[in-house]
């Protein structure tokens, strides 16, 4: 606390600082204290002469601003205010032009539009953090935020919406490396170490539950004399068939497919890796194109809704699955597809990985792996459709 006699300089230490606990304004020295309020927290602040007056200027929390840090800061401001200069004013114009996280979220979102696959994606992307994360982050400056921040913002919905955790956290990862390139923030990313926080998730495709292989002739069977509606079960079918995932069956258009050379040829922009994606047709899957063919009308799209112009609902598939009473997902057969594939056939490992459009996780591998094993795919998924679908 202040008392009579010399002045103090470089009178506090972290250690020091830390041990503090009784509320009061405690010296450094050259006009600088540490402020412990009845809570606990810790505050800098600066008395100087300003202009001809004493003004008391703050430098920010201790748990933001280090030591080091605020003797910095207030050797600045009183260089500044000894030439004539407002220390004040000068902080208002530079806090002015750096932006909080949400006018940040929203910079981004606008310079990266372009790039996203779809107009669905880039809503989601901006939704998802003004859902989870501004209310948390959103008034911060960019500069300001630490790990500690980030860790509020994702634990509620860590274990009880974790994949929609993960990608936050790469979106608020996103924001903050743009802060950097932008001047806004110094030194590491924030969201680099926040997994050490938070609690260990489960596997990531746990909530995707699938039927045992086996049971998918039988669930086939009863899809095809069900009652959902026939674009529906064509669909539902034909996303079994080819293993794919739900939208891309629901977003598949006639100009895509290659009667000629019996494939689906899925474009990038509606990939998941962005990259484009030729599925092998068996003949139980141009089957079910031919029945589409003759129920679309004059749409562009293989599963209309009922207007024709947009696809069916995202839904669809999983009311029929509430309908046929059966715990499984549609994404859960692609897992089935790939139980099958390990346990039932003799074709190697990255034939299946590569029918379910899995990027090559072996940076060597994908390098020297041109091709996309077309000819033993197209065995692949025959093998398929005469297992699920017997004649």
């Amino acid at each position: 606390m202040g008392g009579k006699g010399k002045h103090p300089d470089k009178a506090l230490t972290t250690v020091k600082i830390r041990a503090l606990s009784e509320a009061g304004r405690y010296a450094d020295g050259n006009g600088l204290y540490l402020v412990v309020e009845p809570s606990g927290s810790k505050r800098w602040l600066l008395r100087t002469v300003v202009q001809g007056r004493r003004r008391d200027i703050g430098l920010g929390g201790f748990s933001l601003v280090s030591l080091a840090e605020a003797r910095e800061k207030a050797l600045d401001y009183r260089k500044l205010a000894r030439d004539g200069g407002d220390p004040i004013a000068e902080r208002r114009k530079v806090t002015s032009e750096i932006p909080n996280f949400a006018e940040a979220a929203e910079r981004v979102h606008a310079e990266h539009k372009a790039t996203w696959k779809n107009d669905k994606h880039a809503a989601q992307w901006i939704s998802s953090l003004n859902r989870y994360a501004v209310p948390h982050l959103g008034s911060r400056p960019i500069d300001q935020i630490t790990t500690p921040d980030v860790l509020r913002a994702l634990a509620p919905i860590w274990l009880a919406k974790p994949e929609t955790a993960r990608r936050v956290r790469q979106r608020i990862g996103t924001v903050l490396d743009w802060a950097k390139a932008a001047g806004h923030r110094s030194g590491d990313n924030p969201v680099d170490g926040v997994v050490k926080g938070l609690p260990k998730q489960g596997e990531r495709d746990e909530h995707h539950a699938a039927l045992p292989y086996d049971e998918v002739p039988g669930f086939v069977a009863r899809l095809q004399t069900g009652d959902s509606g026939e674009i529906a079960r064509l669909a539902f079918e034909f996303l079994i068939l080819t293993a794919a995932r739900t939208g891309e069956v629901l977003g598949a258009e006639w100009r895509e497919i290659d009667e000629a050379q019996a494939l689906w040829v899925i474009p990038a922009k509606r990939m998941k890796a962005g990259r484009e994606h030729r599925v092998p047709l068996s003949g139980r899957a141009r089957e079910v194109l031919t029945s589409a063919r003759s129920r679309s009308g004059n749409s562009g799209l293989i599963f209309p809704g009922r207007s024709g112009a947009k696809p069916l609902s995202n839904m669809v598939f999983l009311m029929a699955l509430r309908r046929m009473e059966v715990a499984t997902t549609a994404h859960g057969f692609r897992s089935s597809f790939r139980d099958w594939a390990a346990e039932a056939t003799n074709l190697p490992r990255e034939v299946a990985e590569m029918a379910l459009a899995h990027a090559i996780e072996n940076r060597v591998e994908a390098a020297y792996r041109r091709g996309d094993l077309l000819a033993k795919r197209r065995d692949l998924m025959d093998q398929w459709a005469g297992f699920i679908t017997p004649s």
